[in-house]
Parts: C-alpha cells; structure tokens; sequence
C-alpha cells in the first residue's frame, strides 16, 4: 500500500496524468482572464479619454460658433464679401473647370 501511495505522489504534478492537464488548463485560463481584465480596463480608459476629447470639441465649436456670430454682427459687410467669395472658389473647385 506504501508503494502505491508513492507512486500517486509522484505522478500528481507531471503532465503525463490527468491531474497535470487540469493544472495547466487553469494556469492558461487563469493568464487569459487577466490578459481579458487588462483590455477590458485599457478599452475603458480609452473610452473615457475620447468621451473627454469629444466634450473638448464641442465645446470648441460653440465658442467658434460664438465669435463667427460676434464677427458677423460686427461685420455683416465684410461678412457677406468674405461669403461671396468663399461660394464662389467653391463653385470654381467643384466645377472641375
């Protein structure tokens, strides 16, 4: 009985048996759920970052917006030239001509 009892002890951690594949299986399930974990955060992170950048955008164009409208209101000669001749390099570029 001695004998057989060694003989388990010894064979438990090699990957021959049963009980080695288990081990092994855990360990890369175990490294996959980290790498898992890892991406998760990073994919979170960068989510968070461009939610904050689009906020930053926004905000940028309302206070273009704002000045544009200051500067017409200022300007509203000017502006309507700056208009007409901006239509009119648009038609000429897309004209193809």
């Amino acid at each position: 009985m001695e004998n057989t009892n060694t003989m388990q002890s010894r064979n438990q951690g090699k990957p021959g048996n049963g009980q080695g594949k288990h081990e092994q299986v855990e360990r890369v399930a175990d490294g996959a759920h980290e790498t898992v974990d890892k991406i998760a955060d990073a994919t979170h992170n960068a989510a968070d970052a461009i939610s904050e950048k689009g906020g930053q955008l926004q905000d940028l164009q309302e206070e273009w917006m704002e000045n544009a409208r200051e500067y017409i209101n200022k300007n509203p000669v000017t502006s309507v030239g700056i208009a007409i001749a901006g239509g009119f390099l648009l038609s000429r570029l897309l004209s193809g001509r």
